[in-house]
């Protein structure tokens, strides 16, 4: 049984990639259904290039995202969720949507703390 509360559990190594700056935005995007690469960088709007690429090389790692080569020239490569990464997906879509709506009392509570100050 994982503990990602040990340091040195394998879950925790997964949990850094999917809550990382990007993890979260990727997964979340390709919920929406499968997408190239220039394509899903346009969706996360700050996302680099090395930083897309770096995050979907560990995702497919992890089996959380299929990557899938079409053999044209140049070679067409679209991501995708694999079951897991869905699985995934609709519980990181809830925090995102949780984020979404609560967003304004979120800036208040903020706005609130900095003026104590």
């Amino acid at each position: 049984m994982s503990d990602a509360f040990t340091a040195d559990c394998p879950a925790r190594t997964v949990l850094n990639h999917v809550s990382s700056r990007w993890g979260v935005l990727i997964l979340a995007s390709l919920h929406e259904g499968p997408m190239r690469f220039y394509v899903l960088r346009d969706r996360i709007g700050g996302i680099s290039e090395k930083m897309l690429s770096q995050n979907l090389r560990e995702f497919v790692r992890d089996g959380l995202i299929a990557r899938e080569v079409e053999a044209t020239v140049p070679p067409r490569v679209t991501y995708s969720l694999t079951p897991l990464g869905r699985e995934l997906a609709v519980t990181l879509g809830g925090l995102v949507e949780w984020i979404t709506h609560r967003i304004g009392d979120i800036v208040a509570a903020r706005e609130r703390h900095d003026d104590v100050r």
